[in-house]
């Protein structure tokens, strides 16, 4: 058995994408995952699993997800060591200001990374990990412009979590 960390993109926004966490737990268990646990209701799940094929995991939940909540869930998995190195690497930033989270489905090209990266300014920095990229946002945070959906036009399907989040996260279950 591998524990793994799931990551629900774009669900309780809205009046038409509730998907409270006993909902997610109940699907996650129905797709065959055990030892599943929620941690606050913005889409953050830990479970176990034999499988060891990420897509396989991923498709397995999303299909999960609809069936229970009735709309698509794109889903993102990381096991234990990926969500610390996320964690570990925040750290290395030593940002005082606004720190964001940007979790990728799949690993960016060099090329996209190097065009996103380029974007940065005094104020807004991204800097890319593997499938993560963190945002260093300034005190003007709330207008920036590399935000979630400026990430997904460049890098693909990603879910984004404040940093307290992904070390709490870390610190739970890792």
């Amino acid at each position: 058995m591998a524990t793994y960390i799931g990551f629900l993109r774009a669900i309780n926004l809205g009046a038409k994408r509730k998907f409270p966490k006993a909902a997610i737990a109940k699907a996650v268990e129905a797709a065959g995952f055990t030892e599943v646990e929620t941690y606050i209701n913005t889409g953050n799940v830990r479970f176990d699993t034999t499988l060891r094929s990420r897509a396989k995991i991923e498709a397995a939940l999303e299909k999960a997800f609809e069936a229970e909540a009735g709309f698509a869930v794109p889903t993102i998995v990381f096991t234990q060591k990926e969500l610390s190195a996320i964690a570990d690497e925040a750290a290395s930033y030593g940002h005082g200001g606004k720190h964001y989270v940007s979790l990728l489905k799949d690993v960016p090209t060099a090329a996209a990374v190097k065009a996103l990266e380029e974007t940065s300014t005094a104020d807004e920095v991204a800097r890319v990990g593997g499938r993560a990229v963190h945002l260093l946002l300034g005190e003007n945070y709330h207008e920036a412009r590399l935000t979630n959906a400026a990430i997904e036009k460049q890098l693909g399907i990603a879910t984004n979590r404040n940093l307290t989040v992904i070390r709490a996260l870390a610190e739970k279950w890792c």
